[in-house]
């Protein structure tokens, strides 16, 4: 097995931290920062406290979870797949799960909460917050320890983007973007010499000048939900690609260095002539467009991406020619468990506060939490998040198991963006007009809960997606 390194961090704690794992038992005062080591021991690194712990119970921990992912030859993630099993609670969760669970809820309630609603305000990119994130190693958490990922699975990853959504949808989004759409494509598809290039480095974030962020170029001003219309070309000349072209709404447009972008090589081919490039965006004739002024995400950049004669070499290449239409449909429905983490995450920010402000509210001589109104806004909400949370959970461990998931996964999407719409909804109307001023975050869920029914495909293109999958699967059995 592989060892990982993982980084648990932990913010400006004033008081004693109680973790209990079985039989594993932290204890740390004003705990900064806890470092799994791929060597042979666990170090709490403290001035004041220094815990070790035998890496042997870390792995047996991590690696017992599937006997038959232990005798596989083939490498597999470290956080392993549960090859039968399915969990219908986070207390059902095994142990590296929950470590997963707790340490991003922490990191949601100390670090993005607090300062979400002013990044909103400012349309601010939280710099501060992704670099922290890319710490704790969520900002490469599916890629291969081999290119320096967390090499966690797709549960792991739903469940982080559930609650880092929750503490803040933009940083969601930023996470989601990079992870799902950049590093997954280039990690599957990629050569060795691609990986090392633009993986590696935006696995761990790290860059001399500041983070090293990737970003998606597949929709285009003209195109929509019509992927296989692109406009932007390709031509090979010599041993270069030249690429012409606009790509539009593109998250993380404004702090990205490199882009994953599809091109028409052969239009007389249609979909089968789009293909997929790697493309450094300090390249020659590469601009961005202005910063969209949003409606929800604000925190998060959105612009297009200017290609005139841009210049690639032919090795930048991703997959084969004509190959870009499966890699990109491939690559949004993985996106849409992490989609549909962010829908949930706002759903549960939704529900929060609405529960608190109906516990301390008070109308008619009693906390509005006892008017059968109240509390039966509360059940739909906290049924419809639910619900999409174990949709999502399926899909995840559809994917982690190497099974087909293309329907599940629009399945988990819908229904997780549905419930966020309507629980920011309700959130505002349990809160009334406290729900309609900034003072109060239930405004910002609502904004940012409007886009997960759109981007990553629209529900109207889930709907598609699942009734074209049910009708195929009844003319098979036909």
């Amino acid at each position: 097995h592989r060892h990982q390194k993982l980084l648990l961090y932990w913010h400006s704690i004033d008081f004693f931290h109680y973790f209990f794992r079985s039989d594993i038992y932290y204890k740390a005062s004003h705990l900064s920062r806890v470092e799994i080591h791929q060597h042979n021991s666990v170090h709490i690194k403290n001035p004041i406290l220094e815990i070790t712990m035998s890496l042997q119970t870390i792995s047996r921990r991590l690696l017992s979870r599937s006997t038959a992912t232990l005798v596989s030859k083939k490498s597999k993630p470290l956080v392993t797949t549960m090859a039968t099993r399915s969990y219908l609670s986070h207390s059902q969760l095994p142990e590296e799960h929950k470590m997963i669970y707790d340490m991003c809820r922490s990191f949601a309630d100390n670090e993005l909460s607090p300062n979400a609603g002013e990044w909103d305000k400012k349309h601010e990119f939280p710099t501060d917050a992704v670099t922290k994130l890319a710490e704790l190693g969520m900002m490469g958490i599916n890629v291969s320890s081999d290119f320096g990922g967390s090499e966690m699975d797709a549960l792991s990853y739903a469940i982080a983007m559930e609650e880092i959504s929750r503490g803040c949808a933009s940083v969601g989004v930023i996470m989601s973007a990079h992870n799902s759409l950049y590093l997954y494509p280039i990690d599957t598809w990629g050569t060795d010499a691609q990986k090392e290039q633009f993986v590696e480095p935006y696995a761990t974030c790290a860059h001399g000048d500041g983070l090293k962020v990737g970003c998606f170029g597949l929709s285009e001003p003209g195109n929509g939900s019509d992927a296989g219309a692109a406009s932007t070309t390709a031509t090979l000349d010599g041993d270069e690609w030249v690429l012409n072209g606009t790509k539009a709404w593109i998250t993380n447009a404004h702090e990205a260095s490199a882009a994953v972008v599809f091109a028409t090589t052969d239009k007389d081919l249609k979909h089968k002539g789009i293909s997929a490039f790697i493309v450094p965006m300090d390249a020659e004739g590469f601009s961005l467009g202005a910063k969209e002024d949003k409606l929800g995400i604000r925190a998060s950049s959105t612009a297009n991406l200017i290609m005139d004669q841009v210049r690639i070499p032919k090795d930048y290449l991703l997959g084969e020619q004509g190959q870009g239409f499966k890699i990109a449909m491939q690559t949004l429905d993985g996106g849409r468990i992490g989609v549909a983490g962010q829908a949930l995450g706002i759903a549960s920010a939704s529900i929060d506060v609405a529960a608190k402000y109906a516990l301390e509210r008070e109308a008619f001589g009693k906390p509005i939490a006892q008017l059968q109104s109240i509390q039966n806004k509360l059940s739909a909400m906290a049924v419809a998040r639910d619900s999409a949370r174990l949709l999502t959970w399926r899909a995840a461990m559809l994917k982690d198991n190497k099974e087909r998931f293309v329907r599940e996964a629009a399945m988990a999407k819908l229904a997780a963006s549905e419930a966020a719409t309507m629980c920011a909804h309700q959130a505002i109307q349990v809160l009334g007009g406290m729900g309609y001023v900034s003072d109060m975050p239930a405004e910002r869920h609502y904004r940012d809960a409007r886009i997960t029914e759109i981007y990553e495909g629209t529900s109207e293109i889930q709907h598609l997606v699942i009734a074209g999958d049910l009708f195929k699967e009844y003319k098979q059995a036909s």
